[in-house]
């Protein structure tokens, strides 16, 4: 039996579609959907470990996304650990290697120092946050961003989704660290043409500056959380700019592109 935590999320969804066709899938969520003969839905809520009990019991493997700092993981790995789970793959942040002095590395010392088989993934940012921009594009047809011209190599949620199911169901990961980005640069300029170019319609493109896009941000985030999304997209170094080779290696075929990332996903600008 799988756990699968953020069950209803960008990588939670094809992860358990991979899984379920090969074993059973518990599937952890907050707002759980219909259980089916493959995957049972439970609702669980990581932030009351002692919740998780029942949740994680009989199975031996788990897909855990980090939890924000306000969860206890070490108690979540400790549930796990006397729940009979034996291997964790947990996703993280490529900022953990790119951005050192943020210290975000104490979120995955509770997997990696403790006895569990373990794999980590360090995934760049997501192509789907493209999706905060659907409202402006169908009402529109405009994006409005900034740094229109940095490039970032920006991920397929499905990839990670590939990476996570390789981990849980193949020999060969444990112990290892993964960063996982896109094939390609992508700048904001480029992912507004190429949503364009999946609707058959132009979308233009509206440089933002840097104080209207914290001011924008910070209606959804800690200004904080802002300022290390800021300068990881205007002033990424060269660990963030670079192009992994990881979803390849795992999975045997080359990361999508946002090109393709937007083709399956137009329905939600039109």
């Amino acid at each position: 039996m799988i756990v699968v935590t953020g069950a209803t999320g960008n990588i939670g969804r094809p992860l358990i579609e991979r899984l379920s066709a090969a074993a059973p899938v518990r599937a952890l969520s907050r707002r759980p959907r219909e259980s089916t003969d493959r995957v049972t839905y439970i609702e669980a809520d990581l932030g009351d470990p002692a919740d998780l009990k029942s949740a994680f019991a009989g199975a031996d493997k788990l897909f855990l996304l980090t939890p924000g700092p306000q969860f206890d993981l070490p108690a979540i790995v400790d549930v796990a650990e006397g729940s009979g789970i034996e291997r964790i793959v947990l996703v993280t942040s490529q900022r953990v290697e790119s951005r050192p002095e943020e210290g975000l590395e104490a979120m995955e010392r509770p997997i990696t120092e403790s006895g569990l088989d373990w794999t980590v993934l360090r995934p760049s940012g997501f192509a789907s946050n493209a999706l905060m921009w659907a409202e402006s594009v169908r009402t529109g047809r405009s994006i409005t961003a900034p740094f229109g011209d940095v490039g970032l190599p920006v991920i397929d949620p499905a990839d990670i989704a590939a990476v996570a199911a390789a981990a849980l169901t193949e020999d060969g990961h444990s112990g290892k660290t993964y960063t996982l980005t896109g094939p390609e640069l992508v700048t904001p300029a480029e992912q507004a043409a190429t949503i364009g170019a999946a609707l058959g319609e132009p979308v233009e493109f509206i440089e933002q500056s840097r104080e209207e896009a914290f001011a924008a941000l910070t209606r959804l985030w800690p200004a904080e959380v802002v300022e290390g999304i800021l300068r990881t997209l205007g002033e990424p170094n060269r660990i963030e700019r670079t192009v992994s080779s990881a979803v390849a290696t795992v999975t045997g075929r080359p990361a999508r592109t946002f090109a393709a990332w937007a083709e399956r996903h137009a329905a939600a600008f039109r």
